[in-house]
C-alpha cells in the first residue's frame, strides 16, 4: 500500500514540476519557492491519505460491494424471470393443448350425436311409414266394408224393386206371415 503511495506521490511531484518548469522565469529564489509549492503539495497529500485515504478507501469498498451485490441481484433475477417464463411458456403449452383435447372431444362428440341423430330420425322415418300403411290399410278395409255395406243395401232395394214388381199383394201377405211366424219361432 504504501509503495502504491510513494509512486503516486512521485507521479505528482513529476507533473507538478513539469508544470513549474514550462512558467516564465523569475529572477532569484527558483529553488526554493519550488521546494516550498512540493513541501506544500506534500503535506497535502499526507493529510488527505492521513484523514481521508480510510473513508475513501471504505466508500470505493462499500461502492464496488454495492454495485456487485446490484449486479448478483439482477443476474438472480434474470435467472428467475426466464424461469418464470419459461414456466408461463409450458403452461401456455399445456392449456394449447388442453384447448385442442377440447376441441377434438367436442368434434367427436358432435359426430356421435350427429350420427345418433340420423339414425333416429331414419326409425321415426319407418315409424311414420309404418303408422302411414297401417292407417291406409285401416282407411281402405273402412272403404271396402262401407262399399260392401252400400252395395247389401242397393242389392237388397234392387231385389226388393224385382220383387214388388213381380210378388202380387196376396204372394205378399203370404210372405210377410211366413217371415212372422218364423220370427216368433226364434224368439220362443
Amino acid at each position: 500500500m504504501k509503495g502504491k503511495m510513494l509512486l503516486i506521490f512521485m507521479m505528482i511531484v513529476m507533473i507538478a514540476s513539469s508544470a513549474m518548469a514550462a512558467e516564465a522565469e523569475h529572477a532569484g529564489g527558483d529553488l526554493k519557492d519550488w521546494a516550498f509549492k512540493v513541501i506544500n503539495f506534500a503535506i497535502l497529500v499526507f493529510i488527505i491519505v492521513k484523514f481521508l485515504g480510510k473513508p475513501i478507501k471504505n466508500y470505493f469498498a462499500q461502492r464496488k460491494e454495492l454495485i456487485e451485490k446490484s449486479i448478483r441481484e439482477s443476474q438472480e433475477a434474470k435467472e428467475l424471470a426466464q424461469k418464470a417464463l419459461q414456466e408461463v411458456e409450458e403452461k401456455l403449452k399445456l392449456k394449447d393443448k388442453e384447448v385442442q383435447d377440447i376441441l377434438d372431444t367436442a368434434k367427436k362428440i358432435g359426430e356421435q350425436e350427429k350420427i345418433q341423430i340420423v339414425q333416429e330420425s331414419e326409425k321415426l322415418k319407418e315409424k311414420i311409414l309404418e303408422q302411414a300403411k297401417t292407417n291406409i290399410e285401416f282407411e281402405v278395409k273402412m272403404a271396402k266394408d262401407a262399399l260392401r255395406l252400400e252395395a247389401a243395401e242397393l242389392a237388397i232395394q234392387l231385389s226388393e224393386q224385382k220383387l214388388k214388381e213381380k210378388i202380387t199383394p196376396e204372394e205378399q201377405e203370404k210372405l210377410l206371415q211366413e217371415s212372422i211366424k218364423i220370427i216368433e219361432g226364434r224368439k220362443n
